[in-house]
């Protein structure tokens, strides 16, 4: 799957400085930032630093400090931004888009931490 990364997606670009970006955290092997195009009043993208396509492939390939940075960097973000029900916040949801079917945009593993509102069913039921 390395072969099929696309280094010069958007988030590459932003990893290498070439692309600035509203950092909410910053770690060894993570990046948090606002969303551009916020679809929510809580938009944040947590990405890896390395280059992975999508969860599988970050789960089957990167490293144990990789996976556990992302997942502890999750957190972090999550409870520094109040929305955390296991501290009292009114909590949030964590979406990550996969392939053609999953309508992921860019080629980047990525997930999207949404919250600030009520946002409804994940999915119609149809």
């Amino acid at each position: 799957m390395p072969g099929l990364y696309d280094d010069q997606n958007i988030f590459a670009k932003i990893l290498r400085g070439e692309i600035p970006n509203d950092t909410v955290l910053e770690t060894e092997h993570t990046l948090a930032f606002n969303d551009i195009q916020p679809q929510a009043p809580v938009h944040v993208l947590v990405i890896p630093k390395g280059p992975y396509l999508n969860n599988d492939h970050f789960s089957a390939e990167a490293t144990d400090a990789e996976i556990a940075d992302f997942a502890r960097s999750t957190a972090q973000v999550v409870a520094q931004l109040g929305l955390s029900p296991s501290n009292g916040g009114p909590g949030y949801r964590v979406i990550s888009n996969a392939g053609s079917d999953g309508v992921q945009e860019v080629p980047h593993y990525h997930l999207h931490i949404l919250g600030g509102r009520r946002l409804g069913r994940m999915l119609s039921r149809d």
